[in-house]
């Protein structure tokens, strides 16, 4: 009897043993779980989820007992899930005035509002890029610029050059920036209410550091351009004075978390290199009514289906580790921009050259229910085993189709890559940046039941799937050759580069 019950135990190893990534995967991912993260992440009762608010600390409760009960290790760092967030909120000066030459401008969008009070001479510096310095004395100046650059004058373009126009005005001792933006009257109300309210930031580091770096910034602004004709008024002139006056700012401490989890990985080899699992799970909170009265943007979308993702891919690793090990984390503040995953990067739980993989999970909406859109997936040698995963559940993956949209570079992601971490976003199919995504994207209406769960079931088990090959996959996965961030991966990793063969 002893010997048959022995067999037994071992033909029950055996058959668990045997069981494929796709059977692990089935077995631990369904709908009904599916929508229970959902639905909570999305109820009315988490008003929208805003960074710094008590309904997201509830948000982080529930995420870090829910690792808890699956039975996912701590943070090793804490004992407990949480990374304590120092953010600061600086609210606006409660003072602006600015005037050039006779106008007052009145529409305006406060870029950085550094402290300032002047009046004197003002100059037209073109884009206020580095050429456009030539010959030109601007110290103690303010200067007027066109927003954006030669090839692209739009507001997203805009906002990406305001680094690299604060640095050039910082070098050259410019007094203040003001950029004049032509635009439409809802991309400027949605521009001057996100620029003008307080905004969050980091505030400092594990060691007590402060981040001082936005009190260094020269005052920016932009104005409200309506069909240039500012720039045809001022751009010509030689004879400009300005007279701005931003108060001081007045901040105050905010404290957030990221949520984090670790499951050690099966070989004694592969488990020293992890793949990180990532979403945030903060969204915009209580905003402007829509059509029906509804204030609380719910942000089912965007995202509490790719805090899920995390969520079934802790369970399933929970359960059934893969040879690599698995970190997970779950970030506060992404809406507030990016600010939990650039705390993380600074200050990581773990060496961060362990860390081989970012399957970061980021979502606006879909419009095709038949594909998965993973914002990089050409961009790193993990692309066969996510295609391979999505076409098992019936969903195609494919490569970002809106470039335009630059997603790569406006969720969490972006900021392992920076580091040298393959880090795409899994996201839900799109196959235009417009639609059923623009419809849902940061609306009140992202609400719970509006979405597809049979397509999610799809979705989920593909991202999952996905995972568990790129953690049981003997190659380690790579930048592909020639990308952006392969640099910094190679620096990350001590890797040589590779050498592409002449033919």
């Amino acid at each position: 009897m002893k010997a048959f019950s022995n067999l037994l135990l071992l033909l029950c190893v055996y058959s668990l043993s045997a069981q494929t990534d796709i059977e692990k995967t089935m077995e631990t991912v369904n709908q009904s779980k599916i929508e229970g993260h959902i639905y909570f992440l999305a109820d009315d009762l988490l008003k929208g989820r805003a960074t710094g608010t008590p309904e997201l600390k509830i948000t982080a409760s529930y995420l870090a007992n829910t690792l808890r009960g699956y039975g996912v290790k701590p943070n090793p760092k804490t004992n407990d899930y949480y990374q304590d967030v120092k953010l600061k909120r600086v609210l606006p000066p409660s003072e602006v005035s600015v005037q050039i030459n006779d106008m007052k401008i009145e529409d305006y969008a406060l870029i950085f509002p550094s402290p300032v009070q002047l009046e004197g001479d003002a100059l037209f510096l073109n884009y206020g890029l580095l050429d456009d310095y030539t010959g030109k004395d601007v110290k103690d100046k303010v200067i007027i610029v066109k927003a954006g650059g030669p090839d692209a004058q739009d507001a997203r373009t805009a906002y990406g050059l305001r680094m690299e126009k604060q640095k050039m005005a910082k070098e050259k001792g410019v007094s203040a920036i003001i950029e004049l933006l032509d635009t439409n009257e809802n991309t400027w109300n949605f521009m001057s209410h996100n620029f003008n309210e307080a905004k969050l930031m980091v505030a400092e580091n594990e060691n007590g550091e402060d981040d001082k770096s936005y009190d260094q910034q020269v005052a920016h602004l932009w104005a409200l351009d309506t069909g240039g004709a500012l720039t045809t008024k001022w751009e010509p002139s030689t004879a400009l004075t300005a007279k701005i006056k931003l108060s001081e700012k007045n901040e105050e401490a905010v404290i957030s978390q990221n949520v984090i989890g670790i499951v050690e990985g099966t070989d004694p080899k592969l488990k020293d290199e992890y793949i990180i699992y990532s979403a945030h799970y903060d969204h915009v909170g209580i905003g402007t009514p829509d059509e029906t009265g509804d204030t609380i943007y719910n942000g089912s979308r965007d995202n509490a289906v790719g805090t899920t993702t995390v969520l079934s891919m802790a369970e399933n690793l929970a359960k059934y580790p893969t040879k690599r090990s698995a970190l997970f984390i779950l970030f506060t503040g992404e809406e507030a921009g990016l600010l939990g995953s650039e705390y993380y990067v600074e200050n990581p739980v773990l060496p961060l050259n362990q860390m081989v993989y970012c399957f970061n999970s980021d979502n606006g909406g879909y419009n095709d229910t038949s594909l998965a859109t993973i914002i990089g997936l050409t961009r790193t040698t993990a692309e066969k085993n996510i295609a391979s995963a999505a076409t098992t559940f019936g969903l195609k993956a494919i490569e970002d189709p809106a470039k335009e949209q630059g997603l790569f570079d406006r969720s969490d992601n972006v900021n392992f890559a920076k580091k040298g971490i393959p880090s795409p976003t899994f996201s839900l199919g799109f196959s235009s940046f417009d639609g059923d995504v623009t419809k849902y994207y940061h609306r009140p209406g992202d609400e719970a039941d509006t979405l597809d769960y049979d397509y999610l079931l799809k979705f989920f088990r593909a991202y999952v799937l996905s995972g568990r090959q790129i953690g049981n996959d003997l190659s380690t996965p790579t930048w592909v050759v020639g990308d952006k961030y392969e640099a910094a991966g190679n620096a990350l990793y001590q890797k040589v580069p590779e050498v592409p063969m002449k033919n």
